[in-house]
């Protein structure tokens, strides 16, 4: 199977080192040709993930039609730009199996990346691929677990197979909804989290944040058809312990950022700042309770401080687990 990687962040640059590991054909796009032209020369990723060499068997294009005749094609870009992409790009993607690599929700549709791809590719069968994963770490060949998530089982298991890789097994669902979402708010939770911890809360607040973040997790993943199983498992409790504690998560520095009243890199993508606005509004819509994510929306937006946001988590009224 001949594999496109769409996105040279880090990620996509990472998944694209270690799909080439298994023998296939892997194409890495990058959007700017001068970037292409380094990672040629060069052989590294310097902008996104350097130290890290790139294999000579892994190819390169900032040409979309270079991918015209690859059959899987793995999207890394950040999920706020998916819906522009898929618009410039859908009629020389119909058709091929199209794996979503960025966990978000969309901050205009309020949809995730699958809802995205369905409608631009109705002809394409459509995956999530999500779970515990830092991008250094798997291009370094280091072992982790992912969930590919895949409503057509058939495919699921063609994709599995062709995306496992020796550092990367994949764990296999057809809850499209529960592995996407789970990957999507874990990222809001991660922020709350490095909040506590930049603004010197403790780890005894970072763990009840922890369990309660999973909480609202699962009660929007639920209500929007996902199976609570889901959650338990690498697309969700797994990412989220990850995420929560570990200062590698852009989510989670981010965080620390807020907590310390620090200014942050505004060029390093943040996918929770956006999810948490567009999961606060969602919720509202679909009349589900999510209290620390709309902390963290008007965190992130500037409109309160971590103690201002700690006091109205703290007053909420009593009531049972």
């Amino acid at each position: 199977m001949s594999i496109g990687v769409v996105g040279s962040g880090a990620f996509g640059t990472a998944l694209a080192i270690s799909l080439v590991s298994t023998g296939q054909r892997v194409t890495l796009w990058a959007r700017q040709p001068v970037h292409v032209a380094q990672m040629k020369t060069t052989r590294e990723n310097s902008k996104r993930l350097p130290g890290v060499l790139l294999p000579k068997a892994l190819e390169f294009t900032a040409n979309m039609r270079d991918l015209a005749e690859t059959e899987t094609v793995l999207l890394a870009i950040p999920t706020q730009q998916l819906s522009d992409f898929m618009a410039s790009h859908s009629t020389l993607l119909n058709g091929k199996n199209l794996v979503a690599c960025c966990k978000g929700i969309d901050l205009t549709r309020r949809v995730g990346p699958s809802v995205i791809l369905r409608e631009s590719c109705p002809d394409s069968p459509i995956a999530i691929l999500t779970g515990p994963s830092f991008a250094v770490d798997i291009a370094r060949g280091m072992p982790t677990a992912l969930t590919l998530a895949c409503a057509d089982e058939g495919v699921g298991i063609a994709l599995q197979q062709s995306l496992t890789t020796p550092n990367l097994r994949l764990y296999r669902t057809i809850d499209v909804a529960g592995a996407e979402l789970g990957g999507a708010l874990k990222n809001v939770i991660a922020i709350a989290c490095g909040a506590v911890m930049g603004a010197q809360l403790g780890e005894s607040a970072r763990a009840a944040l922890m369990t309660r973040g999973y909480a609202e997790i699962v009660r929007m993943a639920v209500k929007l058809g996902a199976e609570a199983d889901t959650l338990a498992g690498l697309s969700g409790f797994g990412d989220l312990a990850l995420t929560c504690t570990s200062d590698t998560s852009r989510n989670y520095r981010f965080g620390l950022s807020l907590g310390r009243n620090e200014t942050f890199d505004a060029s390093v993508t943040v996918e929770g700042a956006a999810t948490a606005k567009a999961a606060a509004d969602l919720a509202i819509e679909i009349g589900v309770d999510m209290p620390i994510t709309n902390a963290v929306a008007a965190l992130a937006s500037g409109s309160i401080s971590v103690q201002d946001a700690l006091k109205s988590l703290l007053s909420r009224p009593l009531k049972e687990e």
